[in-house]
């Protein structure tokens, strides 16, 4: 930072008053004749004139005390034109405010002064972006190491030599990093208080925290989810997040602003990496599930599809069923479920299949599996604002992960349709009755869990077979008629707009399968055994 004492020092000028001020920073050099240049100065610069219109004592007096009230660095009298030295009113004045003024003779030009203020200038910002574009490199070499948020925001940190915050849109904290000076609770609550009722008035433009107004330490910029950083009074897109930093002590520097302005790019591009992250595991994730749940995959093989998600031999499903009767988007429900298996520290493999969102999770022991699931169904109901249902299957080797799926779906269904097999539920396990699991299927689940897979297949054929057999292509449409229907627990309105077709139409299909099967789907031991034919003959097919 250049300062007045630093500019003058090689030049051949004398200073008359206000050496108190001369540590003073020089922002820029400027010449001028008037009387009130104020206007058209900003504070810090170091002004240059002959005097020509300071004319008079008052003249003098009004124009000095202007330029210090107007935080200007110094001023510089020419003397040899309108003076031949400098006006005692101009000294005294400026001696009063520890305002520096010095004498520049006849002999050296004003351009000799700017053109050495200027070089040092260039040079101080010529070294503060060389500065700013190594910490730049050094921040870009972390992004493509993948060494995630966490040391980025750490190594900001270290930059500016104070506390870095990464908010996400909504103003929830992602990250955060002190340096030296610890903030108190109190301080951070009101930081997050504050960017939350910016997210949420959707006030996308930069500004300076509560806490750093005074001395003007710290700063809050906007990121976008392009990457392109905002200027001005753009605030037509909310930012995907914010980037924070508060200085320990002392203002924010040159360097400093530039390296949080280049920072914004750098930040966006990690949220980027880790968003296309979280998509591709989320692909796989899903490719597994449906591979599982379809019975195209299974075995050794499956077990070693099943080794990158953390899951060793024994796995069990915790299955949901997504709000809005399964229509709602799975996203929010998939990131929830595995931030909540995360605080568990359980391992998982999250996807979606259909209505329902699922997680394979390590086969941990009986009750540690119903205290995991527990837990998990309690954050759900807090993230997601709703208790959805969720059903546990039992722990099962790897290689027959579909069993556990159709377990934990069966025991969801078997509470949506509102039978619990023996009555017993999770027992003292799981509280509450929107956790369903095996346990609910009572004798039932001796069927689903049955390893003599003709055995099953019999059973299915017995009372599906019928349907399938009697009606050609037909038959796959009365098949998917009884399932919604059963699933819709007998709610034929909810069932049609389910299946697309007018309510006569599925009565119809649905009359025509009791025709076929001789049973009575207003029976509820009837609707009993088609939805566990129906489950038997997925896990056969």
């Amino acid at each position: 930072m250049l300062t007045v004492r630093e500019l003058l020092r090689d030049l051949d000028v004398r200073v008359l008053a206000g050496e108190p001020g001369l540590e003073l920073p020089v922002r820029w050099v400027h010449i001028t004749e008037l009387l009130d240049p104020t206007p058209w100065l900003s504070g810090g610069e170091l002004l240059l004139t002959t005097g020509m219109q300071l004319d008079t004592v008052e003249h003098q007096r009004e124009f000095v005390t202007r330029l210090a009230d107007h935080q200007l660095a110094g001023l510089g009298v020419g003397t040899g034109f309108m003076h031949s030295e400098i006006p005692a009113t101009v000294l005294e004045v400026a001696a009063e405010r520890d305002f520096p003024v010095f004498e520049v003779p006849y002999e050296l030009p004003f351009i000799a002064v700017t053109e050495a203020a200027f070089t040092q200038l260039v040079n101080e910002q010529y070294a503060v972006l060389r500065r700013a574009l190594a910490a730049h490199e050094r921040l870009e070499r972390i992004v493509l190491s993948e060494r995630g948020l966490d040391a980025l925001v750490g190594t900001l940190s270290t930059l500016i030599g104070g506390a870095v915050f990464v908010f996400d849109g909504r103003g929830e904290p992602l990250v955060q990093r002190m340096f030296r000076r610890e903030l108190d609770a109190d301080d951070l609550a009101a930081l997050e208080a504050e960017v939350r009722e910016r997210a949420g008035r959707r006030d996308g433009r930069a500004f300076v925290p509560s806490l750093a107004e005074e001395g003007n330490r710290g700063l809050a910029l906007p990121v976008a989810a392009d990457g392109v950083p905002r200027h001005g009074n753009d605030d037509s897109r909310a930012p995907e997040a914010w980037l924070i930093a508060l200085k320990d002590s002392g203002p924010l520097s040159d360097f400093d602003r530039l390296t949080l302005h280049q920072a914004v790019t750098i930040v966006a591009l990690e949220l980027l990496r880790g968003r296309v992250a979280d998509d591709t595991e989320r692909r796989l994730a899903g490719d597994v599930l449906a591979a599982v749940v379809s019975g195209e995959l299974s075995g050794p093989e499956l077990a070693r599809r099943l080794e990158p998600f953390g899951l060793s031999s024994r796995v069990a499903a915790i299955v949901i069923e997504r709000p809005n009767d399964g229509r709602g988007p799975a996203a929010p429900v998939e990131a929830a479920l595995a931030a909540a298996l995360r605080e568990e520290s359980t391992p998982g493999l999250v996807a979606s299949s259909g209505s329902l969102t699922c997680a394979l999770v390590a086969g941990l022991p009986e009750e540690e599996l119903f205290g995991v699931t527990e837990r998990v169904g309690a954050r759900l109901a807090s993230d997601l604002g709703s208790a959805p249902a969720l059903g546990l299957g039992r722990a099962v080797d790897g290689a027959v992960a579909r069993r556990s799926f159709h377990e934990a779906r069966c025991a969801l269904e078997a509470l949506a349709l509102g039978f619990h097999g023996n009555g017993n539920g999770a027992g003292p396990h799981v509280a509450g009755p929107r956790i369903a699991t095996y346990r609910d299927l009572g004798s039932f689940q001796l069927l689903l869990s049955l390893q003599d897979d003709e055995a099953l297949r019999l059973f299915c054929d017995s009372i599906l077979g019928p349907i399938e057999a009697s009606e050609g292509h037909y038959g796959g449409e009365l098949m998917r008629s009884l399932e919604a229907f059963i699933e819709e627990n007998g709610q034929w309105e909810r069932a049609a707009r389910r299946l697309y077709c007018h309510r006569h139409t599925l009565r119809y299909r649905i009359r025509r399968v009791e025709e076929l099967t001789g049973r009575n789907l207003q029976s509820a031991r009837d609707r009993i055994e088609f939805w566990l034919a129906l489950r038997g003959r997925e896990l056969v097919s």
